[in-house]
């Protein structure tokens, strides 16, 4: 220790401190260093979640469905295509095929019958399917989701009155709607065929028979019914049409109109379906040819209506109202030198067989109204009368089908069967508009009287666009172009 006491200060100081560290850290020193922990590996990142397939607007919505419902109405078109019941959905050729009974359709080389519904006529009609009357229709028959029959041991046995047996709509009736009926109502509902002159009726009273439940089911025609309700006859101003797209155009933008006075007049149930009279163009069916306006003075001439009264009239002849299935006699023993007629009809009571010729035309493509009474459309359980009404739709589809041909057909079964078609000159087709200037119209609007009726108004709003006449306040006519 005496050495210890001689080293300089500072060498001790140093060593004190050496010896302090070491004891202070001795028990680290004696046991091996601890390797760290192991920084845990970061774990994998998420993928991120899928975002959310954004929701479909309401308007998207309702396109995606109408998408599906216009596949669907595709497959229905080719499951009934080529025949009857077939349906247009932008294939006119499903449309061809035979009519549901072999007068319905066409004819051959000779005029017989051959049911058939070719596509050169449809291509021709195609304004009709691609209307938006003919789309409605689809929309009403409920194609897609027709109502369930859920009525049983139900019996309904009624009786429909059509104009003629010999008309083309009457068939139809007869071989599509009556036994469609029948077939959807597993013969709950049974519907009769008759007609006017088996039931010995004119056709004029139809809505009071109606009405009185003395009809239970009948077709109106506007014409025969102006002398009880003037104001339908707006559908048969005669004369104002250039073509038959024209007539169809305004009878479908007129038929909810139509078929509001008709429901009010005849206290009659929702409009049951329509017929529609193609292949009616009206001609003078005569036994000489009328060229001039003298041919035509003095002429005793068949009428079916107030409005065709007023253009015979016009046209110097003298109308006279016949039932149509008096004429042939008429004809035949000169009590009448012409009757009017569409040529189809004219054909059907064979007034070729009693005149040679056919003089005219007046263009003509139009519906009827088929009303059934009120009383007797309440008995029927509510899924029988759905189907009654979709039946009706799918048999209005049927005779728009059907009107391609048939509108084609009637002046060229006349010419086969021998008469002589003599078409309007330049000079009788001038006297024919005025006829419809000077008599038609200002007759229809005295018959209705009331120049304050809603019935003016609507001629104006939608007729006029398509015709180009208009019926002044005042009661005066003119043409507008």
């Amino acid at each position: 220790m005496k050495k210890l006491v001689g080293l300089p200060l500072l060498l001790v100081l140093s060593l004190v401190f050496t010896l302090t560290l070491a004891a202070a850290c001795g028990s680290a020193a004696e046991s091996p260093t601890e390797a760290p922990a192991p920084t845990a590996a970061p774990q994998p990142t998420a993928a991120p979640t899928a975002m959310p397939e954004p929701t479909a607007t309401p308007a998207e919505q309702m396109e995606e469905k109408s998408m599906s419902a216009d596949e669907e109405l595709v497959a229905y078109a080719a499951s009934v295509a080529g025949g009857p019941g077939a349906i247009y959905v932008g294939d006119l050729n499903q449309l061809t095929g035979p009519a549901p009974e072999v007068s319905l359709g066409g004819i051959d080389e000779e005029g017989k019958p051959d049911g058939s519904v070719p596509l050169e006529s449809l291509e021709r009609h195609l304004w009709i399917y691609e209307s938006d009357y003919y789309q409605d229709l689809l929309d009403k028959a409920k194609l897609l989701d027709p109502t369930p029959l859920t009525s049983s041991g139900e019996e309904f046995e009624f009786q429909y009155a059509c104009t003629n047996r010999a008309l083309l709509p009457c068939k139809l009736m007869e071989f599509f709607l009556i036994p469609n009926v029948a077939e959807r109502t597993n013969d709950q509902l049974i519907i009769n065929l008759t007609s006017f002159p088996e039931l010995g009726i004119s056709g004029a009273d139809n809505m009071t028979l109606i009405r009185d439940g003395t009809l239970d089911i009948a077709e109106i025609y506007t014409g025969y019914v102006a002398g009880e309700v003037p104001a339908l006859e707006i559908q048969s101003l005669w004369g104002m049409f250039k073509d038959h797209k024209a007539q169809y155009d305004a009878t479908t933008v007129l038929t909810p109109d139509l078929e509001q006075m008709i429901a009010d007049e005849s206290g009659g149930s929702p409009i049951i379906t329509h017929n529609w009279y193609v292949g009616i163009d009206q001609f003078f069916f005569c036994s000489e040819a009328l060229t001039t306006p003298e041919d035509f003075k003095g002429k005793k001439t068949r009428s079916h209506g107030a409005a065709i009264s007023d253009w015979i009239n016009g046209m110097g002849a003298e109308a006279q109202f016949v039932a149509f299935a008096e004429v042939y006699t008429a004809l035949e023993r000169g009590i009448l030198d012409c009757g009017v007629t569409g040529a189809d009809p004219a054909y059907g009571q064979r007034w070729y067989e009693v005149t040679t010729h056919m003089n005219g035309f007046l263009v003509s493509l139009f519906n009827d109204n088929v009303v059934m009474n009120a009383g007797n459309f309440d008995k029927l359980p509510p899924d029988i009368q759905a189907i009654l009404i979709e039946e009706g739709a799918k048999h209005e589809l049927e005779a728009l089908r059907l009107a391609a041909i048939q509108n084609e057909v009637g002046v060229k079964k006349n010419e086969l069967a021998g008469l002589e078609k003599v078409l309007f000159s330049e000079e009788l087709q001038a006297l024919s508009d005025q006829a419809v200037l000077n008599n038609v119209v200002p007759g229809w609007i005295n018959r209705v009287g009331d120049m304050n009726d809603p019935i003016f108004d609507i001629f104006n709003e939608k007729i006029t666009p398509i015709v180009g006449i208009r019926i002044e306040e005042d009661g005066t006519v003119v043409k507008i172009n």
